[in-house]
């Protein structure tokens, strides 16, 4: 539970309105946000709905539950703010309001000793207990250590190392309290210094460091797309950056849980645009995942398959398939292997590799590669999968994937061999056939 770290004394000025609770008419100490738009204090509001038996808003009347209510951050600043102009004294009334109260305090101050010391306490709560992450998260925990890092990430880049040790440990701790609210990630995200700082620390970072830079850089990629629209952040300074190590992360394969980062992270960037895709495929993204497939769990097999097939949207992404030798086969090879929704995505994948696309390139490369693709997809079986997955009934859409790329590579069957899919050495990638 998050409390507004305050005791009031006399003030010169009464609240405004907005501030009051609806029940009490008192300044809301912890206001919370109810699905019919009401802010209540959430002891008040608590009270109601569990000591009076009732199962409405007090003002709308509508059905109000308490797992509703969620932590109005907004008007919890609002109120500090106004307290902190007033004669009303700031006193913390919990060691997680204390602990945001202190790093918010030091970011002002510009005090990375004070900063570092409240987020490594921060850090070991969170590690303690998993209820205790839920108390930092509802007392803006992420939210201060945001705006601490990219304010010391700032100070940083005009050549203050003593902001360094204080960035390591906001660092530490903002990996676990996500997720992270919009204002957290316009914070960092906007931030030229601290997307650069990430990045730097993603790539040649120790290995908990890399874990969690990667997994921050996730979240302002992932949220900033799918909750709050790709205009929340702008990544363009630092795109090549972040591009190379999302990359290089997924081939040094570190540990799976940074693995799995990177992976929702290129997924998300490579549906932003074609142009964000085609820079994952010249940074080496195909090949990685190609290879990362080959003997993968399920959830990266999954993640990973959702990637590619994004990476795929690019004319480069395209290209780099086809070239590669294993692409195709190891597609093909994960069919019914892994999941439905895995196969759905082979099915995309292998139909955008097979399908001619008028932006392809027109000097006969592209359909050669594309040709070639089509042969290696019958030699090791596709055509007997996308049969096999029709006879046996699956959901619309992906039978309209199983039917069109039925259609593209059932015109050269008979010209080839079929091979055993686990046998990689059988496959022949001679051009002749090509030109009949």
């Amino acid at each position: 539970m998050s409390s507004l770290p305050f005791r009031t004394t006399p003030a010169k000025e009464d609240p405004p309105p907005e501030f009051l609770c609806p029940i009490t008419l008192d300044l809301m100490r912890d206001p919370v946000a109810a699905p019919t738009g009401i802010t209540y204090d959430r002891a008040a509001i608590t009270s109601w709905l569990h000591s009076g038996g009732q199962r409405t808003c007090p003002v709308t009347h509508a059905e109000l539950r308490a797992g509703d209510l969620v932590p109005n951050h907004t008007v919890r600043r609002l109120i500090q703010d106004w307290c902190s102009r007033g004669d009303v004294e700031l006193v913390p009334d919990t060691p997680e309001a204390a602990a945001v109260a202190e790093l918010e305090g030091a970011t002002r101050a510009g005090d990375a000793e004070r900063c570092a010391a409240a987020a490594r306490w921060v850090r070991r709560q969170a590690q303690l207990a998993e209820r205790n992450q839920g108390r930092l998260a509802s007392s803006g925990a992420a939210r201060a250590l945001a705006a601490a890092f990219a304010s010391f990430a700032d100070a940083a880049a005009g050549a203050a190392a003593t902001s360094d040790d204080a960035l390591d440990a906001v660092l530490a701790a903002l990996a676990l309290v996500l997720p992270m609210d919009e204002e957290a990630i316009v914070a960092v995200g906007t931030s030229s210094a601290s997307v650069a700082r990430l990045s730097a620390v993603a790539a040649n970072g120790g290995l908990h460091s890399r874990l969690q830079a990667v997994v921050v850089i996730r979240e302002i990629i992932s949220s900033s797309c799918h909750r709050y629209g790709a205009a929340a952040v702008d990544l363009r300074a630092n795109t090549e950056a972040v591009v190379h190590v999302l990359v290089k992360t997924i081939k040094d394969a570190i540990c799976p849980q940074a693995t799995r980062a990177c992976l929702v992270a290129v997924y998300h960037l490579a549906c932003a645009g074609e142009s964000a895709a085609a820079r994952l495929a010249a940074a080496g993204l195909v090949p990685a995942l190609v290879e990362l497939l080959v003997d993968a769990d399920r959830s990266t097999a999954e993640k990973a398959l959702a990637a590619l097939d994004a990476a795929l949207v690019s004319s480069d992404g395209r290209a780099r398939a086809r070239a590669d030798a294993l692409a195709v086969p190891v597609l093909v090879k994960k069919m019914f292997c892994v999941s439905d929704a895995a196969t759905d995505l082979v099915l995309s994948a292998l139909l955008r590799i097979c399908k001619k696309f008028p932006e392809d390139d027109m000097d006969g490369t592209a359909a050669a590669g594309r040709r070639l693709s089509i042969i290696e997809a019958l030699q090791v079986g596709a055509l007997q999968k996308v049969l096999l997955l029709l006879q046996a009934g699956c959901r619309e859409e992906t039978k309209e994937k199983a039917t069109e790329l039925l259609r593209v590579i059932v015109r050269y069957q008979g010209r080839v061999e079929c091979v055993d899919t686990m046998d990689f050495r059988g496959l022949k990638r001679g051009t002749t056939i090509l030109t009949t």
